[in-house]
């Protein structure tokens, strides 16, 4: 297998990138009338603007070569026809299968896992409109106000997102709750808010083995115990999303409030399965459905739309142009809208650990760089914190800007001011402040010449910093839908040029596997297992501030 570093489209990049990569955006917005208008792309309530990235179209050209190089099209049709894409694993990689159309079939194994979907759908709609109505009762007979989901990782991330995005929508008696971290911190805060009688737990986690979830669901399940009197109480307080039956009974969850899915669905693509179980609770299973259906509509459009209007696609090469040829070592997600809040912690999991791989699917190097990291916070936030390093740091920094256009009327002037301040930094990042725009700005000021000339280089920058500006219609649940699935087939086109296996994380396992050894020395005397001197020290330290007794 072939680097694609070797490919053609790639050198010819290379020789290109010689070319354009010290052009000033500014410039080739003057030279170029119709640049804003022809670098925009459009689909499923969704604007993208990628206009004020440092490529011209002879860039645009080359990397849907690239992409043809790579076998981005074929690719994705094998994905969405149920082939082992997941070559590490043997599996399949069927996360659109879970959002596909009803009257749409897909067989895999003998099995059609749109319907298998479709099933597990309704029983998790049905149980769901049990505790909405307030006839799913606790062990007192309230009906419940709080759902605690406990999970990590995508069992947290998705779910967490997507009820923290559509809060608005939310049911008025419910309150949600997420725990995944394991120090016992997050569950302790949330108990002490919550009524026993009145709070139902979910426990996602697919083995129904991961130790943090399994560590903070037995915590809730003492607290649970202890307040009600009985563990028969567990059965009316607990559900689980799982595929393990008898692990789940044992814990005391009734097997018929197990909601399963399938080994072909990955964590951080799980939101659209039974995961998602916290978010039909919060908004009903009507709005999930015009969740999934946004999704399935972004889907369609990745695999019709022309390459030149193809948001995932476009979205995709820009990063890798960006990433490979301009040197940029991280992206930053810079929401306007703080509903918004959880999007970058989301996709910091579906980028990172999809595609932070320096080998190939066939186990040799990649060969380029590959996924960046990803970080941000809301933009207004971000204006007044790492937004300094943004416009004047030594590396520059790529931005998604996402915001919404349509708002409240109650919210409307303030939403105005954050779409202003959206619009504006783009514009910054992009113009900068040359030095002779600053000297004229203190000269009127009437600053002398002596702090004129001091002050000058700190004041004065070269602009010409990266970004994408990418527009919601409004923020509701089809559209909210169709942003998720266009960031995760950003992620999988980059993978496939990459050459990587985007859908496994071999890479999480050893500190698994090293925290098992490491817990069993915590609890010993001296260590059963052979570490370096670091970790050794750090273990003595552990065990002389908690001491055995006895």
């Amino acid at each position: 297998m072939t680097s694609i570093a070797q490919s053609p489209a790639w050198q010819a990049l290379g020789r290109h990138c010689q070319l354009v990569q010290s052009q000033q955006l500014t410039a080739l917005f003057a030279a170029d009338p119709g640049r804003a208008g022809r670098m925009q792309a459009e689909a499923c309530g969704l604007v993208l603007d990628y206009s004020k990235n440092r490529l011209t179209d002879d860039t645009l050209r080359l990397l849907l070569q690239l992409a043809r190089e790579a076998g981005v099209a074929e690719r994705s049709r094998a994905m969405f026809e149920g082939e082992r894409i997941n070559v590490t694993e043997g599996r399949a990689v069927l996360h659109s299968a879970l959002r596909a159309a009803p009257d749409t079939a897909l067989m895999l194994d003998g099995r059609d896992v749109v319907a298998d979907a479709a099933a597990v759908r309704a029983r998790v709609a049905a149980f769901a409109e049990r505790v909405r109505a307030g006839q799913w009762r606790g062990y007192g007979g309230e009906a419940i106000t709080d759902v605690v989901n406990i999970g990590i990782g995508g069992s947290d991330l998705g779910p967490l997102m997507v009820c923290e995005a559509l809060k608005d929508l939310a049911h008025p008696r419910l309150q949600m709750h997420f725990v995944s971290n394991v120090d016992g911190v997050q569950l302790d805060d949330v108990l002490r808010q919550a009524d026993p009688r009145r709070t139902l737990f979910i426990v996602a986690s697919k083995t129904f083995t991961t130790q943090e979830t399994l560590t903070n669901a037995h915590a809730a399940r003492r607290w649970l115990v202890a307040h009600a009197g009985d563990e028969r109480a567990v059965a009316r307080h607990f559900v689980a999303v799982s595929t393990q039956a008898d692990a789940v009974r044992a814990f005391g969850i009734d097997a018929d409030n197990m909601f399963g899915f399938w080994d072909w669905v990955g964590g951080r693509f799980s939101l659209w399965s039974a995961i998602g179980l916290p978010i039909v609770l919060q908004i009903g299973a009507e709005q999930f459905d015009a969740l999934l259906a946004g999704a399935r509509a972004m889907d369609a459009h990745f695999r019709s739309a022309p390459p030149e209007a193809n948001l995932p696609l476009l979205m995709a090469l820009i990063g890798i142009w960006n990433i490979d040829f301009l040197d940029a070592p991280t992206q930053v997600i810079a929401p306007y809208h703080q509903r918004l809040h959880r999007l970058p912690a989301f996709l910091q999991q579906l980028d990172m650990e999809s595609n932070g791989k320096s080998v190939r699917a066939d186990g040799s190097p990649v060969g380029c760089h590959t996924s960046p990291v990803i970080w941000g916070e809301p933009g207004i936030n971000g204006q007044h914190a790492y937004f300094q390093m943004l416009h004047q740091g030594t590396r520059f920094a790529p931005v998604d800007f996402v915001g919404v256009l349509e708002a409240p009327a109650e919210r409307a002037d303030a939403a105005r001011i954050a779409f202003a301040n959206m619009v504006a930094q783009a514009e910054a990042l992009m113009r900068g402040k040359s030095a002779a725009e600053v000297e004229a700005e203190m000269r009127t000021a009437g600053i002398g010449a002596d702090r004129i000339a001091q002050l000058l280089p700190h004041r004065s920058f070269a602009g010409n910093r990266p970004s994408n500006t990418l527009l919601l219609e409004r923020l509701d649940a089809p559209t909210l839908g169709a942003l998720i699935a266009l960031y995760e087939h950003r992620t999988f086109v980059q993978g496939v040029v990459w050459g990587l296996n985007s859908f496994d994380q071999w890479g999480v396992e050893l500190g698994k596997q090293l925290a098992a050894r490491v817990l069993e020395d915590l609890d010993a005397p001296a260590d059963r297992h052979a570490h370096d001197g670091s970790t050794a020290a750090l273990i003595a330290r552990y065990r002389r501030q908690h001491p055995k007794q006895g």
